[in-house]
């Protein structure tokens, strides 16, 4: 019996994506009379709106339209959670990019053009730049997320060694190769649609009926697929498929609005940065007695998702190890800077990465090599298995994990051999690190994990395959097709995977928080299971058996010895008025979290990993290349092995690219200075580790409930680029000639040479007794 699960199969678009025939948004046929958008975007950081006055750019020939806040028909505020984020800016403008009015002309140059002629009379106000002036004015956007076990105060006092300090994580621009785009066309009797590049067409469907002050049984959204996400199209694509309906219902026709390069890195979110303070208590073995932990993320103006991105560095704070006293908050800051959003992780990833250097210092301080201390830390299986939020961990397989990875990387004797060529080396060194992933599986916000889906089987046997998930590139409507076709017992070229649309299945969650496969493909399971059932009492009357004995496998449908085409039992039952269409539904069990008391089961399961990253280091530049990287992930019994495989050595990438050498950099007047690839570094094929070798754990099937026993592997492989960041605080300390060096991230070469030099610096400074100590 032939399967098409647990296959490394080809992504479905795939052919398109290497010919270029993939067609986005943009690519589509423009609809007769399109009208192009362009914003005026603020050119103040905070400041109060006295008067718009659009007359300039009216009286450009081919302008039909120009809109402020004041134009929308409807409530103009977008905000996904809390209130307070209105389309375009009412009344102040918040900060430097804050779009103001938008206008629409016959092309897009004569649209750019007239935006720029849009002159508005401000009155400047005192702005909030830094996480540090937030929390020094109490400016904060919620409430904050706290998690308390024991007495960490009395722990820390009480333990034989303390550390003390602070450190500075950077944000990161999602960077997507298409940029937020949206094309809204209205239709008769008020009703619109809306193709959009968003993770999240039903809350695009909410917010563009919203602002038109309609239902939204009257707008339809529609995403066949993104050039890519990352988070930043989960929320803040419907601001622009908001103004492109407004344009569109004011002026009859269709609109589009897509934004360049330096407006979507200047008006749209990014990863949070982070402020962390912590307070830590150790023994001598390097076990952490008490934790005390802060960690204050830059909203930015408006909540946003800001709220839940806190709260997940807060529940990932503890990444994979055991605190036995411990307090943990999370601070939402306020500044007026753009909107900070969803990001691959969702916070997850500055919350481990704290840690991480935490478990680092503890290990320098010691004389240790951090991976003992590590492994010290480690949750156990039975015993000292519980998380700060009292969620009891019961698949750990990090333990098993780690030794697997210290042989496959041999990574005892390569610390021995970079030890050495770092004695001998004056001018390059080099750094190894190993750290471990423990990622939770589910939206800490409960509700959202859900999904649904539709299976419409024609009598002809073909299949057509609709649910809420998204597709950018990760692999998800491929590997929902694969649970389709499995349970139906057919090829993959038997279904048709179409576009995302929010009247085919309605009131879905975003594709986010790596659920995607996970809640799509039960609901898709569910869906075909019903159809199946109904052509399985088809099938046994044609063969004579009983509904129960029938199997579906390689496109034909068997019992006692006999069997049938697929599609010949999908005509029988069409003859004989059988329903071969089917709503599938899929809610995950078992998940809870009482904000209030700072307990619950937010995740259904945790996803693991780990990894380990050497990197050369010249101390004349600062300069760096990655030279190896092992990867182990668990995708437990893994849908589409090829799929994972791609995912995770691009979110190790990416992580890397976050902590290494992505760097945003405001000025202070609060203008964003890097927002175009001349300013902002990614990562490209040339800062790849040069030996990069990345495997997916084998033989071990998820113990929850998923669907086929696999495991989500969109976010948690992200953290393992923290392996690369600490590499190069390894080789800073060797290069300074000192244990205890401090590295904030992004680690950038200027910041990896400043780091040696203030390294140099303290350790000059320093008493020769205390050096002696050290």
């Amino acid at each position: 019996m032939t399967s098409v699960i647990h296959k490394p199969i080809k992504h479905d678009s795939a052919p398109k994506h290497v010919a270029g025939s993939a067609r986005y948004i943009d690519d589509l046929p423009e609809p007769e009379g399109l009208l192009h958008v362009a914003l005026h975007l603020s050119d103040r950081t905070h400041a109060k709106i006295l008067n718009i006055d659009l007359s300039a750019a009216l009286a450009i020939p081919g302008v039909m339209a120009a809109i402020t806040v004041a134009d929308v028909p409807g409530d103009p505020d977008i905000a996904p959670v809390v209130r307070g984020e209105p389309v375009l800016a009412n009344g102040v403008v918040e900060f430097h990019g804050h779009p103001v009015a938008a206008i629409a002309a016959h092309d897009l140059p004569t649209a750019r053009r007239a935006a720029r002629l849009v002159r508005v009379t401000y009155e400047d106000l005192s702005a909030i730049l830094s996480i540090e002036d937030a929390i020094e004015k109490q400016s904060f956007l919620l409430p904050p997320l706290g998690l308390k076990r024991g007495d960490a105060t009395a722990a820390i006092a009480g333990a034989p060694h303390r550390l003390k300090g602070d450190l500075n994580i950077g944000g990161q621009d999602h960077f997507y190769l298409e940029g937020q785009v949206s094309l809204a066309e209205p239709r008769e009797d008020g009703d619109v649609i809306v193709r959009c590049s968003t993770q999240h067409p039903s809350e695009v469907q909410k917010l563009v009926a919203r602002v038109l002050g309609t239902s939204l049984n009257s707008v339809t959204v529609e995403c066949r697929r993104m050039g890519g996400g990352f988070g930043g199209k989960e929320t803040q694509a419907a601001q622009f498929a908001c103004i492109a309906a407004v344009i569109a219902a004011r002026t009859g026709r269709p609109a589009k609005l897509r934004l360049d390069r330096d407006e979507d890195m200047i008006a749209t979110g990014k990863r949070h940065d982070f402020l962390s303070r912590y307070d830590v208590g150790f023994d001598e073995q390097g076990r952490i007695l008490g934790y005390e932990l802060t960690l204050a993320g830059r909203g930015g103006w408006a909540a946003d998702l800001t709220g839940a991105v806190v709260d997940r560095a807060v529940f990932h704070a503890d990444s994979s190890y055991w605190l036995p006293d411990v307090t943990i908050t999370g601070l939402c800051c306020k500044t007026n800077t753009v909107s900070n959003t969803a990001f691959r992780g969702f916070g997850g990833p500055q919350g481990m990465a704290t840690t991480e250097y935490v478990i680092d210092e503890i290990a320098r301080f010691l004389g240790r090599d951090p991976l003992d201390i590590r492994r010290a830390n480690l949750y156990g299986k039975s015993a000292n298995n519980v998380t700060p939020y009292f969620q009891t961990i019961t698949d750990n397989i990090l333990p098993e994990m780690l030794d697997e990875l210290l042989a496959s990387s041999d990574y005892r004797r390569r610390r021995q051999e970079i030890d050495a060529f770092n004695a001998q080396s004056p001018h390059l060194k080099k750094g190894l690190a190993l750290t471990p992933v423990k990622f939770g599986i589910s939206f800490t916000t409960t509700f959202l994990n859900q999904a649904g889906a539709l299976v419409l089987v024609y009598e002809d046997g073909s299949v057509q395959l609709n649910h809420g998930g998204t597709e950018m590139g990760q692999g998800v409507y491929i590997k929902v097709a694969q649970v389709v076709a499995e349970t139906l017992g057919i090829g993959l070229d038997k279904i048709r995977i179409t576009a995302t649309r929010t009247d085919k299945v309605p009131n879905t969650s975003a594709t986010a928080a790596s659920a995607g496969a996970d809640l799509n493909g039960k609901a898709a399971e569910a869906a075909a299971l019903q159809i199946r059932d109904r052509l399985a009492v088809v099938a046994g009357a044609m063969l004579n058996a009983d509904a129960g004995q029938v199997v579906f496998a390689d496109d034909h449908v068997r019992a006692g010895g006999k069997s049938v085409p697929f599609a010949d039992v999908a005509h029988k039952a069409w003859m004989e008025r059988v329903s071969l269409a089917a709503s599938g539904f899929y809610a995950t069990p078992d998940i809870n979290f009482d904000r209030a008391t700072g307990r619950g089961r937010p995740f259904y399961y945790f996803a693991y990993g780990l990894s380990a990253t050497e990197v050369l280091v010249d101390c004349f530049t600062g300069e760096y290349r990655f030279t190896r990287a092992d990867l182990l992930h668990d995708c437990g019994s893994s849908l589409n092995p090829a799929i994972d495989l791609g995912q995770v050595e691009g979110a190790y990438i990416q992580g890397l690219g976050w902590l290494t050498m992505e760097e945003l950099w405001w000025d202070d007047k609060g203008r964003l200075r890097t927002h175009a690839p001349s300013t902002y570094k990614i990562p490209t094929a040339r800062d790849l580790p040069e030996d990069f070798r990345v495997q997916l754990v084998s033989g071990r099937a998820n113990p929850a409930n998923t669907v086929f026993r696999s495991k989500a592997v969109g976010e948690p492989p992200l953290m393992l680029g923290i392996s690369a960041w600490l590499a190069l605080k390894d080789a800073v300390a060797a290069a300074a000639g000192t244990r205890m060096v401090r590295l904030d991230a992004p680690a950038t070469p200027e910041r990896v040479l400043l780091a040696i030099a203030a390294a140099k610096r303290q350790d000059a400074a320093m008493p020769t007794d205390m050096a002696a100590a050290k």
